[in-house]
């Protein structure tokens, strides 16, 4: 707790001497040129275009991981259409969705078709997206082809890094990198149906640290030389990794972030984000024996303005519902589910969330 509010104290610090340095530039909300970060003022009437953003972190049931979600063979849209249209159905805007480079690698031009096909999905629910480029988090060596069964009882037993360990610490590996995030974004950088480009999720994580910003510099990098329409960020998470952190936020048109704190810390936490003077929203939480509940987080986030992505949709292949490092060998059910909002059939794991769920969202 002292390490996290010391380090956002530094980060606010940098913040500010970092807008001293660039008020000159900042003329109003006009559209900015390619490679410059958004101003704070268009930052903000982007946000104020748009209703209240919530939503959660989508991977249908069918997915164990990314690759399981986007390669032909064992892409779903009918269980996509079928969970989303739960998602609508207690008033969810927006999903947060995983990509793959290795997907795109394989198979480019069918990838974005499925990743049209989705967005089309998505919108017929009134379903926004934000698509997530890399990723440290899980097992470090992601291949293509048939993914592997879960493990029984253990929580996302099958997500891939992307790039990987050690690529996203090789920059030789970036050449072939930048091909794939400038192709996706070029193809969608208008597409009214993507909300925003989330281009790394918790870089350092898995034990890389500071190892990962190289590829932070460069997929800003490469993004701001496409120059979409939507705005880009990276999420803050690990309150200890100054030099990330402070590169994150620096350079994030729309300040996102990672808590899955009870309610104190993550009013403290807004209080302190809300200084950059940008929009916010928090990209993942809800861990319910962690105390980060729909009955408490989401209605201070909605009271905030902050958008809530929550993780988990539906329980699935993902095993989500178990927690972090408590596995169940048995594979039985929980004392109480850890992420997740649906049970595999539709009814709601609880519904007196759903009902709340649909009562913020002003259903």
């Amino acid at each position: 707790m002292k390490n996290l509010f010391l380090l956002l104290g530094l980060l606010l610090v940098a913040n500010g001497s970092f807008a001293q340095k660039t008020k000159i530039k900042a003329k109003g909300p006009v559209a900015a040129e390619s490679g410059e970060r958004w101003s704070a003022e268009k930052a903000n009437a982007w946000y104020k275009a748009h209703p209240w953003l919530s939503g959660a972190n989508f991977t249908p049931s069918t997915a164990i991981n990314q690759l399981e979600m986007w390669q032909a063979a064992t892409f779903d849209p009918t269980t996509i259409d079928r969970e989303l249209g739960w998602a609508q159905g207690i008033g969810f805007n927006t999903m947060r969705v995983f990509l793959h480079s290795l997907a795109w690698q394989q198979d480019p031009t069918g990838f974005k078709q499925r990743l049209d096909t989705y967005l089309g999905i998505a919108d017929k629910h009134h379903i926004q997206t934000i698509f997530v480029f890399f990723d440290d988090c899980w097992n470090k060596e992601p291949k293509v082809g048939t993914q592997p069964a879960p493990k029984i009882g253990v929580h996302n037993s099958g997500w891939v890094q992307d790039p990987g360990d050690p690529a996203s610490r090789d920059s030789t590996t970036f050449v072939a990198l930048k091909p794939y995030v400038q192709d996706v974004l070029r193809s969608f950088a208008h597409d009214p149906r993507i909300l925003l480009w989330d281009l790394y999720n918790e870089p350092g994580n898995s034990g890389k640290l500071a190892s990962s910003l190289p590829l932070v510099r460069n997929v800003f990098a490469w993004a701001r030389a496409v120059n979409p329409d939507q705005p880009l960020s990276i999420g803050l998470w690990a309150w200890d990794f100054e030099a990330l952190n402070q590169y994150q936020a620096l350079h994030s048109d729309i300040i996102t972030y990672h808590n899955y704190d009870e309610i104190v810390t993550h009013q403290r936490l807004i209080e302190l984000l809300k200084t950059h003077g940008r929009p916010l929203i928090c990209t993942e939480y809800m861990a319910r024996p962690r105390n980060s509940r729909f009955a408490t987080i989401m209605p201070l986030l909605k009271k905030q303005n902050v958008g809530a992505i929550n993780w988990g949709l539906v329980e699935g292949k993902t095993n989500t519902k178990y927690q972090w490092e408590t596995p169940i060998p048995d594979g039985s059910e929980p004392i109480e589910w850890f992420h997740e909002v649906f049970r595999k059939d539709g009814t709601p794991y609880r519904q007196d969330e759903a009902d709340l769920i649909k009562k913020v969202n002003g259903k």
